[in-house]
């Protein structure tokens, strides 16, 4: 059973409301549509609808009425019920992309595991579920998430991939609002979020408004995964909580409630059971129930889901420490209250540890032990050192990372890129390297200090680039021209809208619509109206790739950023100088952003390094936009490179510009890998391709 506190406050709070309901369905049974809202809501939603996509010009002119006039609200009401009633078929692939983040929490009773609750993934490594789930420290140090707990399309059961929580970085609940949220203890592939994904939740408002369907993805009584389609409306909004008629069942706790756009609106907590005059649950046949009876036999009539913009507003309003709310924005700036000053508390006192000598494998920077870039004077926290030549004739291996590693362990980074290649290296009939022998330069933390990607965007020139990548990319996998360019966007206005479908004049009715109706930029920024406008490319690029669309507009932001500005590049490229082997061979392996960074980074080599092998997996360095901003200004294969070893998968987005012979000359050597479509930018895919990893140890071999 569902935390009984919680349900007898939702029943309270569902009886307190009753009159309220009573006018909303009397409105839906007169008005011209079931949605029920205020204007201002209205006009939200609408937005909100055309940012993400939903909204396209069909929809507006469906919504049109036979004549030309139409009250404005009538107008947005019908456009929001149109776009609730029709969906494109990647309603399908999105709501399959968004199920991937949810996952069954377990905890062990006498040795063996039992279901609590269902939770879901809302960054990299953080966990979002119920107070009622794991109300302290204590329980969700000892519980598991359960990923891919699911069917396949033939029936055949998942391989189910555990994760351990990990509350030490950050555990904050409440038992008011009912929601945990807890960090999650990566796997050795790296963080949950690499593999599944994650949900970003988003403070603003708009996401739905009552009258249109909710999904529910969960675990419901413990089950593999099941989802919760339609006839499920929204029936009232509360100031912290919404109301809400879906099919859920015990286990469902923690579990998120979707608009059709796959956006979290809320946390569901909640059942409301039906009750007599004296407050006594019913069973469905409408007698009395009991405990004895069992959960099965109750009748819910609807249920209570916590508001994600409650959510977020106690979250980032609560004293935390500098650790701690650095692990919690790791949700994104989307999900920061506007107007929100951060507490910060002092961080608890710990014991002093013992003194001991620093290890050779630590921070790069150590007295005698310079490399070239540390003459810069730049030493880097999380680089680590390799402890011995990885490969024969005393070769160096270098591993450079992408972008998105901030606040990870670089150990763990390290050692999964070493499994990658060990699952390589075995396939080829080849031995292992070890992982304490391979240089990690670390250069998240420049990248960021020098300027978050997505803070950049609001620089109009970062901005400017940020765009020209994701059309371009967009264009390489099939977009038609006229699409990328014309929206719906924050430009694109209702005569445009018109016109693209071709219809000739323009309504008066469309006239009581917002002349930049989708995102108007001087109300919301330059960021939001950038995001706005390339909607349309990035869920593109999702739908013909294995990434979620924010992964994919994350790269570009960075890329973007690293290209654009000059301190961001400086940093970056310093921070790696300073964790290099001081001379010798060396073969570098590079991904996504770190792709881009390498090949700048051998402008900058001291002439005491050689290198013999490039490896570039997942990268951009093909599109226009990036190798004509390198600082050798152009696709101009390097001289001090011996072997040029490309690896590219057909459903990674970011290696849209790939295969690089065509740009780059016919020296390169392009592989293409069949890399899991959900894991389609996964470094370890990339070097578990038997041919990538031989490539890695070609010439030298593995001692």
């Amino acid at each position: 059973m569902e935390n009984t506190v919680h349900i007898q406050a939702a029943t309270e709070r569902y009886r307190r409301t009753k009159r309220q309901r009573t006018e909303i369905e009397r409105r839906q049974r007169t008005g011209a549509t079931r949605v029920v809202a205020t204007g201002d809501q209205v006009e939200a939603r609408v937005r909100r609808l055309a940012r993400t996509g939903a909204v396209t010009p069909e929809a507006i002119l469906r919504a049109l009425p036979e004549g030309d006039q139409v009250a404005r609200s009538t107008l947005l009401e019908r456009i929001i019920a149109d776009t609730n009633d029709l969906q494109a078929v990647n309603f399908l692939s999105r709501g399959a992309r968004a199920a991937r983040t949810v996952g069954r929490i377990g905890a062990d009773l006498r040795g063996r595991r039992v279901p609590i609750g269902t939770g879901f993934l809302v960054a990299p490594a953080l966990l979002l579920t119920n107070n009622h789930v794991l109300p302290d420290e204590t329980a969700a140090a000892e519980a598991v998430l359960e990923l891919n707990c699911e069917d396949g399309i033939d029936h055949e059961a998942g391989q189910v991939v555990l994760y351990r929580l990990d509350p030490g970085p950050l555990f904050l609940t409440d038992g008011e609002l009912d929601y945990t949220l807890v960090a999650v203890a990566p796997g050795a592939a790296g963080p949950p979020g690499d593999e599944f994904g994650w949900n970003r939740l988003v403070h603003q408002q708009g996401k739905a408004v009552i009258g249109e369907w909710l999904n529910i993805v969960g675990h419901p009584q413990g089950r593999l995964k099941e989802v919760a389609l339609r006839n499920n409306g929204l029936v009232n909004e509360l100031d912290h909580f919404l109301h809400y008629r879906t099919d859920t069942e015990p286990g469902n706790s923690g579990s998120p409630v979707f608009n059709d756009q796959w956006e979290v609106v809320a946390l569901h907590h909640s059942g409301i059971p039906a009750t007599d005059a004296e407050g006594n649950w019913l069973k469905a046949d409408g007698s009395r129930w009991r405990p004895s009876d069992g959960d099965g036999t109750v009748q819910w009539i609807a249920n209570e889901g916590v508001r994600v913009s409650a959510l977020l507003g106690h979250l980032f309003g609560r004293p935390l420490t500098v650790a701690e709310r650095a692990v919690l924005d790791s949700l994104g700036p989307q999900a920061v209250p506007a107007g929100v000053q951060p507490v910060n508390v002092p961080a608890p006192p710990v014991a002093a540890p013992s003194v001991a000598a620093p290890s050779a494998t630590a921070l790069s920077g150590i007295p005698g032990q310079a490399g070239p870039g540390e003459r810069a004077g730049l030493a880097v926290a999380g680089s680590l050192r390799a402890r011995r030549p990885a490969l024969a004739g005393d070769t160096h291996l270098v591993f450079l990372h992408g972008r998105g590693q901030l606040g990870r362990d670089s150990q763990r980074l390290r050692a999964g890129w070493a499994a990658g290649l060990a699952a390589g290296l075995g396939a080829a009939g080849l031995s292992p390297v070890d992982a304490a022998d391979v240089w990690f330069p670390f250069y998240a933390g420049e990248l960021q200090r020098g300027m978050d990607g997505r803070e950049a965007l609001a620089d109009p020139s970062t901005a400017s680039l940020y765009e020209e990548l994701v059309c371009e990319a967009a264009e390489r996998a099939g977009m038609p021209p006229g699409l990328v360019a014309s929206g719906p966007s924050a430009d694109l206005t209702m005569p445009d809208l018109a016109a693209a479908l071709a219809v000739p004049g323009t309504p008066a009715a469309l006239a009581v619509l917002p002349p930049a109706f989708a995102l108007p930029g001087e109300q919301e920024g330059l960021l939001d109206s950038v995001v706005g406008r390339l909607h349309r490319p990035l869920s593109w690029l999702a739908n013909r790739s294995g990434l979620d669309e924010a992964i994919i507009a994350a790269v570009f932001a960075d890329v973007a950023a690293y290209l654009d500005r000059p301190a961001v590049r400086d940093r970056v490229l310093d921070a790696v100088l300073g964790c290099l082997p001081p001379g010798g061979r060396m073969v570098l392996v590079s991904h996504s952003l770190g792709t881009v960074v390498a090949m700048d980074l051998l402008t900058r080599l001291p002439g005491s390094l050689t290198v013999d092998t490039l490896v570039t997996a997942g990268s951009p360095l093909g599109m226009d936009a990036v190798y004509k901003r390198l600082l050798v200004g152009g696709p101009r294969r390097p001289d001090r490179v011996r072997t040029w070893v490309n690896a590219w998968c057909a459903a990674d987005a970011v290696a849209i510009g790939c295969p690089l012979q065509g740009a780059w000359g016919a020296d390169v050597v392009d592989v293409v890998t069949d890399n899991a479509k959900d894991r389609a930018h996964s470094i370890a895919e990339y070097l578990s391709d038997p041919r990538v990893a031989r490539a890695v140890v070609a010439g030298s071999g593995v001692p």
